[in-house]
């Protein structure tokens, strides 16, 4: 089931002012629409990404574009007089491709999120269209020139943002079939009766229309020095008797189990301490001493949801995983995915996020000689 990003770059961008349409402005040494393209073809829901430029652009989206060597950013396309034609020459030249999803995208739009990106995808797989949108708080008034007149009910009311996700056969046949005189995408779904969900935007994915709002990503992006570290995590447990062992929460059939104060989850133990090794908050035994008797037999889902809460408390985001674990037996392969799955659950974040991977120690060692399993992780956690 294919997601294809179209991202609508075609306009001239008048209100802006200046010979150069503002997708092509430089933000931080590249240009916005380079900007908007890097942030799909970063999210792991986007399998392509399509562009629909003016044609008297193709010089300044080559410039924007040098260098990005990915086979997923596919040829781009040539706009028409409007908005909503440049929509349907982006979705008749997916046609033969014949994506399952398409979501559509503002150029100027470079600060849209992967969780939005991702929220809205997701929201396909039960519904025919989403869209992300802030409720409006602000009073509503009309006016006369510029006199106040009459209050507005803001009631049920919400700022539209893209992307706007929809099945791709729907969205084609509705733009095909459309006025063209129509505010958005929603606005050609809605008027063919497909149902469209509201999913939670953003107040830093608005869109770049005036200078003003140019001057705000400017000093935005320009003061947003991104706070990266990274954390590293370490667990042994022995075997012991028993038929099973749990490993990243799944419980995975064996001779013998792993013998701990709580469930013996080494590989999440090892995820926790890199996650508060991120943080520089300790280790799980001092969160969660084994001295203690409350702990005793817990879930080690507990500890790995402190640990993220912790990073969170802190101001930071989860941005990766890596866990490895080193054992002869059992075979872990067979049970990566789930185990990446039930890490994404417990953190809150895609599972494209999370690695989870094996390796022996060809039988040297306590793990070569089946004594017991160790595992060590890697967290990856930025400023929000």
């Amino acid at each position: 089931m294919e997601t294809v990003g179209l991202i609508v770059a075609a306009g001239r961008g008048s209100r802006m002012g200046g010979d150069t349409p503002k997708q092509y402005l430089d933000l931080n040494g590249q240009p916005i629409l380079r900007h908007t393209i890097t942030a799909f073809l970063s999210s792991p829901v986007i399998d392509a990404v399509i562009v629909v430029i003016h044609p008297e652009d193709a010089e300044r989206y080559a410039q924007a574009t040098q260098g990005l060597n990915d086979n997923r950013l596919l040829p781009l396309v040539h706009g028409g007089q409007h908005r909503a034609a440049s929509v349907l020459e982006g979705l008749k030249a997916l046609e033969a491709r014949n994506p399952q999803y398409v979501l559509i995208h503002d150029a100027a739009r470079p600060f849209v999120t992967l969780d939005i990106i991702r929220d809205v995808r997701e929201s396909l797989n039960t519904g025919k269209g989403a869209f992300p949108a802030l409720r409006v708080i602000d009073a509503l008034w009309k006016s006369d020139g510029d006199h106040a007149t009459t209050p507005q009910d803001r009631t049920g009311l919400w700022r539209a943002q893209t992307p706007q996700g929809f099945h791709f056969r729907e969205i084609l046949s509705a733009h095909e079939n459309s006025s063209g005189d129509l505010a958005d995408d929603v606005a050609v779904a809605r008027a063919k009766g497909i149902d469209v969900r509201i999913v939670s935007g953003s107040e830093s994915n608005y869109k770049i229309t005036t200078a003003a709002d140019y001057g705000r990503a400017q000093h935005e992006i320009g003061s947003n020095t991104m706070d990266v570290r990274c954390g590293n995590g370490y667990d042994v447990h022995a075997f012991t008797e028993g038929d099973s062992v749990v490993l990243c929460g799944i419980s995975i059939p064996h001779d013998q189990a792993l013998k701990g104060h709580s469930d013996a989850d080494v590989a999440m133990h090892a995820v926790t301490d890199a996650l508060f090794g991120a943080i520089a908050e300790g280790d799980i035994g001092q969160w969660f001493p084994p001295s203690d008797p409350k702990w005793k037999g817990a879930a080690s889902e507990v500890f790995l949801v402190k640990s993220a809460e912790r990073v969170k408390a802190r101001g930071f985001e989860i941005s990766s995983i890596d866990c490895t674990i080193i054992c002869e037996r059992p075979k872990i392969g067979p049970h990566s995915d789930p185990m990446r799955a039930e890490l994404a659950r417990i953190l809150g974040i895609d599972v494209g996020r999370v690695s989870v991977k094996a390796t022996t120690s060809e039988k040297l060692g306590f793990t070569g000689r089946g004594e017991g399993i160790a595992a060590m992780a890697t967290a990856t956690v930025v400023s929000q």
